[in-house]
């Protein structure tokens, strides 16, 4: 199973639309939040790739309609989806991730910082990824960036963290 992991998108959607036409057929659009107003697009998208898609709400998002926080099993994995700001993930990852641990969740993935990141914490059995931000990336080298996640029936996932060339980042 193919999973293309995104967040902050800002109302920007071309960094995505690089993302989904370089990584070809996937099975699931997961958005950590802030869509700035571009839900029924990035749906749209999602349609066309022929994938599913669950999007949470950011602290951007304030007229949305999505919801804050999402479980979802999704090859066999409980997925926990959130944007992050209501966990305090600035200062770092111990709160979401004892959160996830307290909900039962295998994976939790967030945004909100605008930096890319994959933990894995065997001793929890938990893995913490952020893909960063396909508009207004804060990481070293400012990078637009993605997270490719890939679930094959008796293994481990895999996470790669991706960039996309060609577009210039936003700086806010």
């Amino acid at each position: 199973m193919r999973i293309l992991v995104v967040s902050d998108t800002h109302g920007r959607l071309d960094g995505l639309r690089k993302a989904l036409d370089a990584e070809g057929k996937l099975d699931w659009l997961l958005h950590m939040g802030d869509v700035g107003g571009q839900e029924d697009e990035i749906a749209d998208l999602a349609n066309a790739k022929r994938c599913m898609l669950a999007c949470v709400k950011g602290n951007n998002d304030i007229f949305s309609d999505l919801a804050n926080e999402l479980m979802l099993n999704i090859g066999g994995y409980k997925i926990w989806m959130t944007h992050g700001h209501r966990y305090n993930v600035y200062s770092g990852i111990a709160s979401i991730k004892n959160t996830a641990i307290m909900k039962g969740a295998d994976i939790v993935m967030y945004g909100h910082t605008h930096s890319p990141l994959v933990d894995i914490d065997k001793e929890n059995r938990i893995t913490i990824i952020n893909p960063g931000s396909l508009t207004s990336p804060r990481q070293i080298g400012r990078k637009l960036s993605y997270i490719m996640m890939e679930i094959c029936e008796g293994k481990e996932p895999t996470y790669e963290i991706k960039f996309v060339d060609g577009i210039e980042c936003s700086r806010w």
